[in-house]
């Protein structure tokens, strides 16, 4: 859904428009953030003369390698970002901050978006710029990162309880490891993004002072952040390991059972064979007795071998 939002002071209180023409209105210094939600071209446009800007399109934030994802001029940063959504796709989002103004360009929903405009009204005082509207975001993110890291390890407890079950081992198992081994990543992938963003911004000459210590605040959550993804690695790998161990041993199970079976069979067989020979000098050929003696003997070596095995423990 496209949405315009134009966030600025006015008498002390925080207002909101979603108009263009209000630009022309406020005096520059009390506007703090404008946020694009899948704009069309010509507001972006519009915008980009009146502030003097460049507003990346969709497919430039996309593409934009990891490396380029932040610049800084004299006067101004430009960040890219990618934004985690909790169906686990990645939403590009490109930041914009000159002269205190900040502007964000995006093209879905975003929690932490709506979870920053409900903090900006709660304590206006917090945000006398788009500085501090930017720090807000990613520390809203940060925490909503720490969230989904938070269900994936449930996902991975409770995927522990099921593999020490008895319950029959399938690849709908293997498949759900590998799913949450795909989330994990993405998650810290996200971080990794957030983490160069953040440490060039403390990098910044420009930046307000009284910011640096939110953002190695920031610093500090993302390398615990780190920890937690690395320790559910290491559980998920923990776990493929025991899944294939189990199916290793249900399947030394199975093969024991036909090597058995084939053992105890083979003495019957090989009687049955040699009774079943079209020769005509048999001992026990003309013998009235000579069937019941051969199926007793078959059933005899049977429970001869049976309980031998059971002697050595192999079955």
């Amino acid at each position: 859904m496209s949405e315009l939002r134009i966030f600025y002071h006015e008498d002390g209180k925080l207002k909101i428009s979603k108009n263009l023409d209000i630009l022309k209105k406020v005096d520059l210094n009390n506007l703090i953030w404008i946020d694009l939600n899948d704009v069309p071209e010509n507001v972006e446009s519009e915008l980009e003369q009146f502030l003097k800007i460049y507003i990346q399109e969709d497919e430039e934030i996309e593409e934009i390698e990891m490396s380029s994802r932040y610049i800084q001029t004299d006067d101004s940063i430009v960040a890219n970002s990618n934004f985690l959504q909790d169906n686990y796709v990645m939403e590009p989002v490109s930041f914009i901050i000159k002269n205190g103004i900040l502007v964000s360009v995006r093209s879905a929903e975003l929690k932490s978006f709506n979870e920053t405009v409900k903090k900006l009204f709660v304590n206006t005082s917090n945000f006398p710029s788009g500085y501090h509207v930017l720090v807000s975001i990613f520390e809203t993110r940060i925490e909503y990162d720490a969230d989904m890291i938070e269900e994936v390890t449930d996902q991975i407890t409770n995927l522990s309880k099921t593999l020490n079950s008895e319950n029959v081992l399938d690849q709908n198992i293997l498949i759900l490891i590998k799913d949450l081994q795909e989330k994990v990543m993405l998650i810290r992938q996200n971080i990794v993004d957030k983490q160069r963003v953040i440490s060039n911004m403390l990098k910044c000459n420009f930046f307000p002072r009284d910011l640096l210590s939110r953002l190695n605040m920031i610093i500090k959550d993302i390398n615990s952040l780190f920890e937690y993804t690395r320790f559910d690695f290491d559980r998920l790998d923990y776990l493929q390991d025991t899944f294939l161990g189990l199916a290793n041993i249900q399947q030394n199970k199975i093969i024991k059972i036909f090597t058995v079976v084939s053992v105890i069979f083979l003495p019957p067989t090989l009687i049955a064979s040699i009774y079943g020979m079209n020769f005509k000098y048999i001992p026990e050929f003309n013998w009235k007795y000579g069937y019941p003696f051969s199926l007793l003997l078959m059933i005899l070596v049977s429970l001869i071998i049976l309980l031998y095995f059971k002697k050595k423990k192999w079955l």
